[in-house]
């Protein structure tokens, strides 16, 4: 039996129980699951693939900081910085299949799917997916008959079209390539969830039901020859408080930023003594000298909206990728990576979609700021939903017979279950 595994963005399992139009028109049971630490994209998928804590495979969130070149990378997509033997290597298996997952480019897989755009050095940029092999972009198009639309994927105007157009590739790559084992990812839920909040349900109810349909949809083409597995990789809390670690390690001498022409500031990585590197609610502090830590460590605990910072071993993520801190945020609290107090401080790409080289995610990309359809949101207050504490159960379920299989209770088990079903 081959094996499809659907990844739902934000599928939290407090949806599934809200909404159960994901059960009645899919036939799956969820249950619960409790996610790594941190519960974000790639740490998750770095997770699946590779049956491994974060400790092991490396992915401590979604961006990394390269100690040497004093630099953040953001969804770098090289396969190489997951870690660990993946669960399908040493299994005989026959085509391996992965869409849209992050980190996937370069994978020891039979096919890939990759958002790719290349970024113009005059502004612009030229839409398109990186694949393997390089000709199954263009099938997928014709296929679907319409292109893949970046702006649907990330941005404020990242919509449900991400996912109805990936439903479709995960179809045909089904029908007509029939790998043994296809991974595939669903993200729009994540949109409206960190738009509008877990609560707002004007919102969020529609959107279900099209991830629900877009299941259906899956389930309906591919069944009876594909075992399916779905799912959440995070769940979304409330956003009302707004942390920003950088302005205080700033003010407090640790964080060293340069002005150029015009009075813009960039972050200097090289002189900063302390930085953090934000992502959602967990934030990984950099130290350069070991004896600021209990300096740096005390700021950080005060601020309000932290719950607690603590040292890799306290964090139990030891690894070389991680902070010399990791700081969480209290369950309705995120991190924002802003260092300026000042718009006029701002740097040029602070109001623009420009996800690999800020120092931290920022979801104020989901909104315009002004002028609209120019530039992106500063405005933090506007992000109503967040994730990354592990607190919060994800949904998992699937069309396999479980009595056959030890039921995951973790992402590490599920993870384990995905390879012993192959």
């Amino acid at each position: 039996m081959k094996l499809l595994v659907i990844q739902c963005a934000a599928l939290g399992y407090d949806i599934t129980r809200k909404y159960p139009a994901l059960e009645a028109k899919t036939n799956l049971r969820f249950q619960q699951l409790t996610p790594v630490f941190p519960a974000v994209t790639c740490t998750a998928q770095g997770t699946i693939r590779t049956a491994l804590p974060p400790a092991e495979h490396g992915v401590i969130c979604n961006g990394l900081y390269d100690r040497k070149a004093c630099r953040t990378s953001f969804w770098n997509q090289s396969a190489k910085l997951v870690n660990g033997k993946r669960i399908w290597e040493d299994r005989n298996i026959g085509k391996t299949a992965m869409i849209f997952h992050q980190q996937n480019l370069g994978e020891k897989v039979d096919f890939v799917v990759s958002p790719a755009p290349i970024h113009k050095h005059h502004g612009g940029m030229i839409m398109g997916c990186q694949t393997k092999p390089e000709n199954l972009e263009q099938k997928l198009i014709e296929h679907i008959g319409r292109s893949f639309t970046l702006s649907s994927y990330w941005g404020p105007l990242a919509n449900r079209k991400s996912t109805e157009w990936i439903t479709e590739a995960t179809i045909d790559i089904a029908r007509s390539e029939y790998p043994d084992l296809l991974f595939t990812y669903l993200p729009h839920l994540d949109y409206c969830l960190q738009k509008y909040g877990p609560d707002d349900d004007a919102h969020i109810a529609p959107e279900v039901d099209v991830l629900a349909d877009c299941l259906q949809k899956i389930l309906k083409a591919v069944r009876p020859d594909y075992d399916v597995i779905v799912w959440g990789d995070y769940a979304i809390t409330s956003a009302t408080t707004v942390v920003y670690p950088n302005r205080e390690l700033k003010k407090a001498g640790f964080f060293s930023t340069r002005t150029v022409s015009g009075g813009l500031t960039y972050p200097n990585l090289y002189d900063s003594r302390a930085f953090a590197m934000c992502d959602h609610q967990v934030a990984h502090v950099y130290v350069q000298n070991k004896n600021d830590l209990d300096a740096v460590k005390k700021l950080l605990s005060q601020l309000d909206g932290v719950d607690v910072v603590q040292t890799q071993q306290e964090a139990n993520l030891v690894c070389p990728e991680a902070g010399d801190l990791i700081m969480t945020a209290k369950p309705n609290a995120w991190f924002a990576y802003q260092w300026w107090d000042s718009p006029k401080e701002a740097p040029d790409y602070a109001t623009h979609i420009d996800i690999h080289n800020k120092i931290g995610f920022d979801p104020c990309e989901l909104f315009w700021g002004f002028p609209p359809f120019v530039s992106t949101s500063t405005d933090c207050s506007k992000v109503k939903g967040t994730h990354g504490r592990c607190d919060l159960p994800v949904a998992f379920a699937t069309t396999q017979k479980l009595a056959d299989f030890q039921v995951p209770t973790n992402q590490i088990e599920l993870a384990q279950l995905i390879k012993n079903s192959l």
